[in-house]
């Protein structure tokens, strides 16, 4: 009921994506740069007040930009592009989202809400073609999207449809299906490329079509404010920030420093005795094992996180290390 500055944050339940928020909202406020270690090392408002006096004055903000003609990609498009490219990935890198429908939809309005929402965001209306063999962002003006949502009666191919692969550089990185099963049962199936969302983008994603939906059900379109920024904008702002790799007082040289110093010499894959052998070529299967622990191990855990000065999440992928160790994968473990 009451928080004291002396209170730990990862005592009341903080973890490593919350002190990324945390030090997203002290930037803003406060105009000074934390780094992430910081909240580590004390985890109270009041070891963080002692860390202001010395901090950097924050970065500049993300805005919107002047668009240049070719725009970049972000690195997080660039990786996610080059592996679209030069490996068979397949779908591995679809987001897909299942949402049964109970009662009779309206066709038509659900496919105005979600031209609505890809219109309200470049993201999803963003393809990704080569020029002069680098890619570049092309955002399609909403004009130019053609029909999202296929209806298809029943539900057999709703697999496959979550399956089919993107070809980042012409196709836009949202589909939509509508499977209808019955008169007042559907399934509608919205399958999203990873270079224009993640887990963090379902939010805003199924508030805006919920919003959209009940807009167009009634006959008018969303009244929504424009969007501060764009995707773009972002990809602008972080190349200015990290600056060029040809500069070795850059960010983005201090990084690179870092982590080539850092994995150095690590193994490329964890000799782990299996019961077949290693494919040649990664076959991206994957399988969910279930599993449960007790409140007493969950809260020897947490009381273990705190003792380290670490999050839960820590424990437990050291705990993993560690089993990996134990089976046989030597003493460096990257995860």
């Amino acid at each position: 009921e009451q928080v004291s500055i002396d209170d730990n944050f990862f005592a009341l339940g903080g973890h490593s994506l919350l002190v990324t928020r945390l030090v997203s909202r002290i930037r803003t406020e406060l105009g000074v740069e934390l780094p992430l270690r910081a909240l580590f090392e004390t985890g109270t408002v009041a070891g963080l007040v002692e860390r202001l006096g010395g901090a950097e004055t924050a970065r500049t903000g993300l805005r919107r930009a002047w668009r240049p003609e070719v725009v970049p990609l972000s690195f997080a498009q660039q990786r996610l592009w080059f592996l679209n490219r030069f490996e068979d990935a397949g779908s591995t890198y679809n987001i897909p989202i299942g949402l049964r429908l109970s009662g009779a939809v309206d066709v038509v309005a659900l496919g105005s809400a979600l031209r609505d929402v890809v219109g309200r965001h470049e993201s999803l209306r963003t393809v990704f073609p080569e020029i002069e063999g680098v890619p570049c962002q092309q955002v399609v003006p909403p004009a130019e999207v053609g029909e999202l949502l296929a209806v298809v009666a029943g539900s057999e191919g709703l697999a496959e449809a979550a399956a089919r692969a993107f070809d980042v550089t012409v196709d836009l990185p949202v589909r939509a299906w509508l499977f209808e099963e019955g008169p007042a049962e559907s399934v509608l199936l919205v399958v999203l490329h990873h270079i224009a969302a993640d887990g963090w983008s379902m939010l805003p994603l199924a508030r805006d079509l919920g919003t959209a939906y009940a807009a167009r059900t009634a006959g008018r379109a969303p009244e929504w404010p424009e969007l501060a920024v764009q995707y773009a904008d972002y990809s602008l702002w972080q190349r200015e920030l990290l600056g060029d790799e040809a500069d070795s007082g850059s960010l983005i040289s201090a990084q690179l420093d870092f982590w080539r110093s850092t994995l150095a010499g690590a193994p490329e894959l964890l000799e782990l005795p299996t019961d077949r052998p290693r494919p040649l070529e990664a076959s991206h299967r994957g399988e969910v094992v279930a599993f449960h622990w007790d409140a007493d191990l969950n809260a020897a855990l947490a009381a273990l996180a705190r003792e380290c000065g670490a999050t839960v999440f820590m424990v437990v992928q050291a705990a993993v290390a560690a089993l990996l160790s134990r089976l046989g994968a030597g003493a460096d473990i990257p995860l």
